[in-house]
């Protein structure tokens, strides 16, 4: 009942994960001021690759220092991050997984109080107070993405993800409402694509062919439209930009939010494409090891797992042990948490998801 699940898969490049497991990249908070690595940081993403995920992928890691976007954010934007960031990608490789940062720029969700000066997007936003970028600006934006990845190389990562979803910078680009742009990087939907396009060939040409590259969109919601993410998505994977796409779903299982795309579920806009050797892969409320199996037996090549992977750190453990495995029930209670191998700012941040943590114990952590 579990082969598929635990049949490895190889990509166009990089490494093959032994599983079809991935850890969804999950913001923890967790990482020092400056966006280096902490010991809780380390321990919880370590837990998770000794507990037997194919692919071990880091939390957003911002590419500038103006891209942060939450406190005890992980920081790859300086060569200071790569002591920290060596000792990670050693650890996870040391336990058979496949080790992924995942490359992050805020835009103007970036808080003001915390980068200390004005955010930066695609466009002036009068609502988050956002200044537009320059082009030269843009292109240094491209330039930051792949020095990034380079560093993540340079720190013995098995690839990078570009985190495209969830309205971040790239994001950001993408949505006709939000892009207002007049000059290559806006207009056309394949304009506001150029970002991404420009950074996946600016990562793939400087860290080679043994370099695992992915890219996150979400297909909805953020101003953005479904049709034009697919066709994108179609674009990137045609061009074999890419090695793997991540899609960001929320609900693995919903319909589309969009009325005129409704009467089928969001993930088969995706799972339809023509993929060619790009591997797809589906988050979104996947919790049990039933619903792993329904992902793939609907057309996806792995699952990402987020809340099921803060409850169990030994998940695909868990589910090679037994097929019908469910997580834990929640709320949990924080020493629960703890001995998951989550740190106190990390349990922090989960007590605010409401119905996660037991209140009690919530108000101790």
């Amino acid at each position: 009942m579990t082969a598929d699940l635990f049949a490895p898969l190889s990509f166009a490049h990089g490494p093959a994960m032994k599983n079809r497991f991935m850890l969804a990249p999950l913001t923890n908070l967790q990482s020092h001021p400056d966006g280096t690595m902490s010991e809780d940081e380390f321990r919880w993403l370590t837990l998770r690759a000794q507990g037997g995920f194919g692919l071990t992928m880091t939390c957003a890691a911002h590419v500038q220092r103006i891209g942060q976007g939450f406190p005890g954010q992980m920081g790859i934007w300086s060569d200071a991050h790569l002591p920290g960031l060596t000792r990670l990608a050693t650890a996870i490789k040391a336990a058979d997984s496949v080790a992924v940062v995942q490359l992050h720029h805020a835009g103007f969700r970036s808080p003001k109080a915390l980068i200390g000066e004005a955010p930066v997007g695609p466009s002036d936003d009068e609502a988050t107070g956002s200044r537009g970028l320059s082009t030269a600006e843009v292109e240094q934006l491209v330039e930051d993405f792949v020095l990034a990845a380079l560093r993540a190389k340079t720190a013995g990562f098995d690839g990078v993800e570009i985190h495209g979803a969830h309205s971040y910078i790239l994001c950001q680009f993408l949505s006709a409402g939000l892009n207002r742009r007049t000059d290559q990087y806006g207009g056309s939907a394949e304009n506001r694509g150029r970002v991404i396009v420009e950074v996946l060939r600016g990562v793939r040409k400087r860290c080679g062919g043994d370099f695992l590259l992915g890219l996150r969109l979400s297909p909805e919601r953020f101003d953005l439209d479904l049709r034009e993410i697919a066709d994108f998505a179609q674009a990137v994977m045609s061009a074999k930009l890419i090695d793997f796409l991540d899609m960001s779903l929320w609900d693995a299982f919903k319909e589309p939010a969009d009325a005129a795309y409704q009467g089928r579920t969001l993930m088969s806009y995706f799972t339809e494409l023509d993929r060619g050797a790009v591997r797809l892969g589906v988050a979104g409320k996947i919790m049990s090891a039933a619903d792993a199996r329904a992902m793939l037996a609907a057309g996806a090549d792995f699952v990402l797992l987020g809340r099921a992977a803060i409850l169990h750190h030994d998940y695909p453990q868990k589910v090679a042990a037994d097929p019908d495995f469910k997580p834990v029930s929640l709320p949990v209670t924080a020493a629960y948490l703890k001995a998951e191998g989550l740190g106190p700012a990390f349990v922090g941040y989960m007590s605010t998801w409401k119905g996660f943590v037991t209140e009690p114990e919530a108000a101790e952590a």
